[in-house]
């Protein structure tokens, strides 16, 4: 066939219409960027945060992908750590989107919600071992528990885990978070194997993202953060960055963090019905720093 003549067949803009997420950490920074992406894509939405603060958050976030995307999004409040909060969730979620056969799916789930603190060998307490183990390890594990018995039996589903390049580099005060992260990369492995029939299991690993998570570091948070810059094929400032961004890499020596809509088209790519091939990967989101 003469090449002028051949056919490519277009990916559907709107490739997850009918589908459903869970989106742990929804209501801001990545999860928000996340959100954007799928409903973009045709994806119903379950926004799952955890403090009242974020009510009018998660909830103008309903009201803007609703208008935009002409998608359904239902924020809903609830601890991932508390396996009666996940239980909950599902309630909750079962309640906006079962059908009338009775029929209600999960077909994505995003383990997003996470935290991160500096504290480095010497000054770790307890409680700062367990708030990140709790949070980053078991509020996944609970969430995606509870999401178990309604997630497809066709190896359509997708699960993304949220990791960090910190589990890589080696960031001095990262050590507990690194380790929790690190265990979050572990479980994205065995759970590629055990939903294999079901789910494609993968993680992304970002560095830094202009989120209000990072803006809120100190200046020298950030020069640490930065100093990996240099070989980051990605991270050069050029002119099409924001002068927010530009002015920011003055300020750190050079070089830029990821916007979080770029993080979060990695995690709408793995969410792709072409990603059923991909499992069981820790997916670089650093710029090339991995």
């Amino acid at each position: 066939m003469d090449g002028s003549n051949t056919v490519t067949a277009a990916v559907p803009s709107r490739m997850l219409e009918g589908k459903l997420a869970v989106i742990s950490g929804a209501a801001r920074g990545l999860g928000a960027a996340i959100a954007r992406n799928l409903a973009s894509k045709g994806c119903s939405l379950i926004l799952n945060y955890k403090s009242t603060t974020s009510d009018q958050l998660a909830a103008a976030l309903a009201a803007e992908l609703h208008e935009k995307h002409n998608v359904r999004c239902v924020p809903i409040r609830a601890d991932i750590t508390s396996e009666a909060d996940c239980a909950a969730l599902i309630d909750a979620a079962k309640e906006a989107f079962q059908g009338p056969d009775q029929k209600f799916q999960i077909d994505i789930v995003i383990n997003n919600a996470g935290v991160g603190s500096l504290a480095p060998l010497g000054s770790i307490r307890p409680d700062h071992f367990h708030e990140h183990m709790t949070t980053n390890v078991l509020g996944p594990i609970l969430l995606t528990q509870a999401c178990l018995p309604y997630l497809p039996h066709d190896r359509s589903g997708r699960i993304v885990n949220v990791s960090s390049i910190g589990s890589f580099i080696g960031l001095p005060a990262q050590g507990v978070y690194a380790a929790s992260k690190g265990a979050l990369e572990s479980i994205t492995k065995v759970w590629a194997a055990e939903l294999a029939e079901r789910a494609t299991v993968n993680a992304i690993n970002p560095g830094p993202i202009m989120t209000e998570l990072y803006m809120c570091q100190t200046l020298e948070t950030k020069k640490l953060l930065a100093r990996w810059n240099p070989i980051t094929p990605l991270s050069q400032v050029n002119e099409s960055d924001t002068e927010e961004v530009k002015k920011l890499a003055e300020e750190i020596g050079g070089g830029r963090a990821a916007y979080d809509w770029e993080v979060a088209g990695t995690v709408g790519m793995l969410c792709s019905p072409e990603c059923r091939w991909t499992t069981g990967s820790v997916v670089s989101s650093n710029g090339g720093l991995r």
